[in-house]
């Protein structure tokens, strides 16, 4: 969802961008990253690929590892090689989730799931890339080239009268199309050498729970909002637990000269119309 609107993005610009699906390249495979990168020479590479299952991470916590932990680590070593800048895609989930102000960059983490565990060990893998290595965290994703919760909520409004939505975790709904665009333009400030290396956020501003965002989706839809109703995440008790608190701050995207993303309800706006598109055609 995310690296097709990044190479989207890379198009609209008249840049040529290679995109690798897993039957591509096996990150897990470090001659066979090493390979692709001196193959392909890119000046930036940008790493999508994640386990992203959350629940199924705590029961194959090494699987996962070995995708969001040694798939960064093998990209790092392999662009290090090169001079490659390297945009590591990462998550909130790194954070206990039990903040009650916006996390900020060097905010400590402190991962309570095995996802969170992982993408974070990918992360420091990153990091030691100290002039090259560029995380970004988000949270909240959603676009039309995949399945997500903005996608999910459209289908059921249509088949369900009412349904009940979880109000107690905070975070920030974030489209792909505005996450590639700040990704593309970190990538050319890397290269500029304008955006020091380390950690950026992401994210939309605003925030919002999942049962506000819920409730935007129906107005959107023309469907009365009230068909959405409240209730709380022990409702849905799952084998990962979900960060009560995922709200980011943006304040390091001024260090690279970029303005952070925009406030969610405006974004959601906007993409629309191609997220009813693509649910509904």
């Amino acid at each position: 969802m995310l690296g097709k609107d990044v190479l989207a993005r890379l198009t609209a610009d008249g840049v040529r961008g290679v995109g690798l699906t897993r039957g591509d390249l096996d990150i897990t495979d470090p001659e066979a990253v090493h390979e692709a990168v001196a193959e392909h020479r890119p000046d930036v590479v940008v790493n999508c690929g994640a386990w992203t299952a959350v629940d199924d991470a705590e029961t194959h916590e090494a699987d996962a590892l070995r995708i969001n932990g040694d798939g960064a680590r093998n990209l790092a070593a392999a662009c290090a090689k090169t001079g490659a800048r390297l945009l590591h895609v990462s998550t909130d989930y790194v954070f206990a989730g039990d903040g009650t102000t916006p996390y900020a960059e060097d905010a400590p983490t402190a991962p309570r799931s095995a996802y969170g565990r992982t993408k974070l060990a990918g992360e420091q893998a990153v990091l030691t890339l100290a002039d090259t290595g560029y995380v970004v965290r988000t949270a909240w994703l959603y676009g039309a080239g995949g399945g997500n919760f903005v996608r999910t909520m459209i289908k059921l409004e249509s088949v369900k009268d009412t349904l009940d939505v979880v109000d107690d975790q905070r975070g920030q709904p974030t489209w792909t199309v505005d996450l590639a665009d700040r990704l593309v333009r970190l990538g050319r400030s890397a290269l500029a050498g304008t955006a020091p290396a380390g950690i950026y956020h992401g994210t939309s501003g605003g925030e919002t729970t999942w049962y506000g965002l819920s409730r935007e989706i129906f107005r959107l839809l023309g469907a009365d909002p009230e068909r959405v109703r409240p209730t709380t995440s022990a409702a849905y008790v799952r084998p990962a637990p979900r960060p009560a608190y995922s709200v980011l701050g943006h304040g390091r995207w001024a260090a690279a000269g970029i303005e952070p993303i925009r406030d969610w309800r405006d974004a959601l706006h906007e993409a629309f119309p191609t997220l009813l598109a693509a649910e509904r055609p």
